[in-house]
């Protein structure tokens, strides 16, 4: 791959939210935006010396289980153990591609823990042997976007959780009402347990939601560097 296409493809995948993958289990009703487990993926393999990350994909590990009480949002995978398909190149004159591969993988399965993931397997895939590591490429530019409105008191209550940076709208408005439920988008920092914070966005939302509403939360970022819970809506 040539740094205009590793250029190319950072800019896509750093826009594109790609699935909407269950954190921690049926009964807490949030969901995490695949972008941020790639996300993820990248920082934690650029500190294997002979591995550089590629391509990651997140799916279902088996035929879809019973629905849970909340509802599944769109584009999103039923709450269940998940299967992770990575890609990597090594670098040639290090370990051998066999000790390489076992780092890449025990580090993939954890930050899928600490992401709160319940990944059963892990498939890697190496697609190509490079002479030496390749100059790190610069990070893609965030997108140039007005902040989402935060005057719904959904939104606003969210916002009080600590580790929540932002309320977002990758997805659509940060609060999206349908009969009978409520879905809530939003930026947690990385500095607390995602699927912690997760929760307590959920059970915020749904004190300031309608009584009787299904809410669910879908986190589609996890940001380094920020305290959250300031009432911000700044992405």
């Amino acid at each position: 791959m040539t740094t205009s296409d590793g250029w190319t493809r950072a800019v896509r995948d750093s826009l594109a939210p790609g699935r909407l993958l269950p954190l921690g289990t049926a009964a807490d009703g949030v969901w995490l935006a695949e972008r941020a487990a790639r996300q993820a993926w990248g920082r934690t393999v650029a500190g294997v010396r002979d591995a550089v990350p590629g391509r990651l994909r997140i799916g279902a590990a088996g035929p879809a289980g019973e629905a849970g009480p909340f509802p599944v949002p769109p584009g999103g995978l039923p709450p269940g153990p998940l299967r992770i398909e990575a890609e990597f190149a090594a670098v040639a004159g290090g370990r051998s591609l066999p000790e390489t591969a076992e780092e890449v993988r025990a580090l993939l399965l954890a930050a899928a823990r600490e992401l709160g993931l319940a990944v059963a397997e892990a498939d890697l895939r190496v697609t190509d042997l490079l002479a030496e590591a390749p100059a790190p490429e610069p990070a893609p530019p965030p997108p140039d976007r007005t902040p989402p409105a935060t005057d719904d008191p959904v939104a606003r209550a969210v916002l009080r959780v600590p580790g929540v940076a932002a309320v977002t709208d990758a997805l659509g408005p940060p609060v999206h009402r349908t009969p009978g439920a409520v879905r809530v988008e939003c930026a947690v920092t990385a500095d607390r347990p995602v699927v912690e914070t997760a929760r307590a966005a959920r059970a915020a939302a749904a004190a300031a939601a309608p009584e009787g509403a299904a809410v669910t939360v879908v986190v589609t970022e996890v940001r380094r560097g920020l305290s959250g819970g300031s009432g911000s809506g700044r992405p």
